[in-house]
C-alpha cells in the first residue's frame, strides 16, 4: 500500500478516526480529572564512606562501598526503622488506624501493622554514583508524604546510631566484669609478691647478686690462705735452721759469724792454751752460750712457723665454713629470686592484662556514649506541590498521540477486513490486470445519470480486456 493508498482509506473512514481520536482524547481526559492523587517527597541521606571513627579499630574501617551502600538501604526498609516512625508519629493512638487493623483482621500488632503498611509507600534508592541514599515516600496528602518521609530519615538516623552503640554498651557491661577480675588478680599478685619479699628478706635480685660478690671474696680469701698453710706446713716439715726465715734474719746470721769466730780463736788458742786453761774454759762458755742463743732463736723461728701454721689451719676452717655457709645462702638466694621472677612475671602480666581491658573498657564505654555517625541528612523533606504522575498538558498530549495511532491503526485494521476498490492500483492489484487507460472523474450531471442507469458489472469478477 502506497501513500495515496493509505491517504484514500483515511479519507473514506474519516469518521472512525475522528470518533477513536476524539474518544481516547475525553478517556485521557476523564482519567486526569478523575484519578487519585498522590504525592512523593524525598529526603535525602549521605553516608560518607570516608568518614574516620577515631573510636574504631585498625583495619575496621575497611567496607566494601557496594555492599555498605546495600546494607544502608535494608536498614531503612526494615521494620525496625518502620516500627521506630510508628511511634515517633503516633499512629498507634489514631482511631483510623486501629480500625483499619481491625477491619483487616486484628493479625499480629498495631505496631507490625502500620509498620507494614508505612513500608508500602517507602522507596529508597541509590543515587547514581554517589554515596547518597534517596528516601522517598508517596501519600495521597502532600504534608504526610514529607512527614513521613522525614520521620524515615530521623529513624534511620537513630537506627544506624543504635546499631552503632548498642553492641559498645554490651562490651560495655562486659569489660566492667572483666576489669573487676583484672583488677583482683593484679591485687592479688601484688599482695603475693609483697608477702614473698617480707617472709624472705628479698627486695630485688641485687641482692643476689651481692650475696654472689660475698661469696667470690670468700673463696678468693679462701685460695690465698690456703695457699699460705701449704707453704707454711712445707717450713714446718722442713728443720728450723734451712727454712728461709732463718737464713734470712739478721741476729742468726750474726750469731753464726760469731760462732764460727769464736771457733777460730779457740781453734787458735788450743794450740797453746790447754783445755782446763781459764781463757780456754771462758771462750767455750761464750761459744756456748752463743750457740744456745742460736739454737733458741731457731726453735723460735721454728715455734712462730707452728704458730702461723695452726692460725692457717684456724683460718682455713674459717673460711671454708663461712664459704659454704656462703655458698648454701647463695644457692637459697638464687630459689628465692627465681621464685621472685615468677611472682614479678605474674605481677606484671596482671599489670598487662588490667591495663589492656581498662583501655578496651574506657573506648567501649566512650562508643557507648558516642552520637556521631557516618550518616548525615542532606536536606529535609519539603511538601511537593505537583502529585506524582505526569501533569494535565503531558497526559493530553501523550493520549493525543496514542489516539492517532490507534485511529490510524484500526482505519487500517477495518480496511484489512472490509477491502474496497478506491483507486486504480487497488484495481491492478484485484484483477492482477494491467490497467491501460484512465477516464478522469466529470462532476456534471448527465455524467453522473450515464453512470447510474448504466449497466454494472463487479469490477473484481471482470477478466477480459478492458479495451
Amino acid at each position: 500500500m502506497n501513500l495515496y493508498q493509505f491517504l484514500s482509506v483515511l479519507r473514506a473512514r474519516r469518521t472512525m478516526v475522528f470518533v477513536i481520536f476524539l474518544s481516547t482524547i475525553a478517556l485521557a481526559l476523564a482519567w486526569v480529572m478523575l484519578r487519585p492523587k498522590y504525592y512523593t517527597a524525598h529526603a535525602p541521606i549521605l553516608v560518607d564512606l570516608r568518614a574516620n571513627d577515631p573510636l574504631a579499630q585498625p583495619n575496621y574501617q575497611s567496607i566494601v562501598p557496594q555492599a555498605y551502600m546495600a546494607t544502608q538501604m535494608d536498614i531503612v526498609r526494615s521494620n525496625r526503622v518502620a516500627e521506630r516512625v510508628v511511634d515517633m508519629l503516633g499512629l498507634e493512638k489514631d482511631p483510623e488506624s486501629k480500625e483499619a487493623w481491625q477491619k483487616e483482621g486484628g493479625k499480629g500488632t498495631l505496631k507490625a501493622f502500620l509498620a507494614s503498611d508505612l513500608l508500602t509507600g517507602l522507596e529508597v534508592k541509590p543515587a547514581r554514583e554517589s554515596n547518597i541514599i534517596n528516601i522517598s515516600y508517596t501519600s495521597r496528602s502532600a504534608t504526610q508524604a514529607a512527614k513521613v518521609a522525614n520521620a524515615f530519615s530521623e529513624a534511620y538516623l537513630d537506627v544506624a546510631l543504635d546499631i552503632k552503640t548498642d553492641p559498645a554498651k554490651k562490651y560495655s557491661t562486659w569489660f566492667d566484669d572483666q576489669l573487676k577480675f583484672a583488677r583482683d588478680r593484679l591485687e592479688k599478685a601484688q599482695t603475693a609478691l609483697t608477702a614473698y619479699q617480707q617472709r624472705t628478706g628479698v627486695i630485688s635480685a641485687d641482692g643476689v647478686d651481692m650475696e654472689t660478690q660475698r661469696l667470690n671474696e670468700l673463696s678468693s680469701q679462701l685460695t690465698l690462705v690456703q695457699g699460705q698453710l701449704t707453704d707454711v706446713a712445707n717450713k714446718r716439715a722442713a728443720s728450723a735452721g734451712s727454712i728461709s726465715e732463718a737464713m734470712n734474719s739478721p741476729l742468726i746470721n750474726t750469731l753464726k759469724s760469731n760462732i764460727a769466730a769464736q771457733e777460730a780463736r779457740i781453734q787458735e788458742a788450743s794450740a797453746n792454751l790447754g783445755s782446763r786453761h781459764p781463757q780456754m774454759i771462758r771462750m767455750q762458755d761464750e761459744l756456748n752460750a752463743m750457740k744456745s742463743r742460736l739454737s733458741s732463736e731457731t726453735a723460735s723461728i721454728g715455734s712462730a712457723i707452728d704458730t702461723a701454721y695452726q692460725v692457717g689451719r684456724a683460718r682455713e676452717r674459717e673460711l671454708q665454713s663461712a664459704v659454704n655457709a656462703q655458698r648454701a645462702r647463695v644457692m637459697q638466694f638464687n630459689r628465692f629470686r627465681d621464685e621472685l621472677n615468677v611472682l614479678r612475671r605474674d605481677l606484671e602480666a596482671a599489670q598487662k592484662a588490667y591495663e589492656a581491658v581498662s583501655e578496651r573498657a574506657s573506648q567501649s564505654k566512650l562508643q557507648a556514649l558516642t552520637n556521631q555517625t557516618n550518616i548525615q541528612r542532606l536536606a529535609t523533606a519539603v511538601e511537593p506541590l505537583q502529585p506524582k504522575g505526569p501533569t494535565t498538558e503531558l497526559a493530553l498530549a501523550l493520549a493525543a498521540f496514542g489516539g492517532l495511532l490507534l485511529a490510524l491503526a484500526g482505519a487500517l485494521l477495518m480496511e484489512l477486513l472490509n477491502r474496497r476498490v478506491r483507486s486504480v492500483d487497488d484495481l491492478s492489484l484485484a484483477t492482477n490486470l494491467p490497467v491501460l487507460a484512465t477516464v478522469p472523474a466529470h462532476n456534471g450531471r448527465e455524467s453522473l445519470h450515464l453512470l447510474t442507469h448504466a449497466p454494472t458489472r463487479p469490477a473484481l469478477s471482470y477478466r477480459g480486456s478492458l479495451a
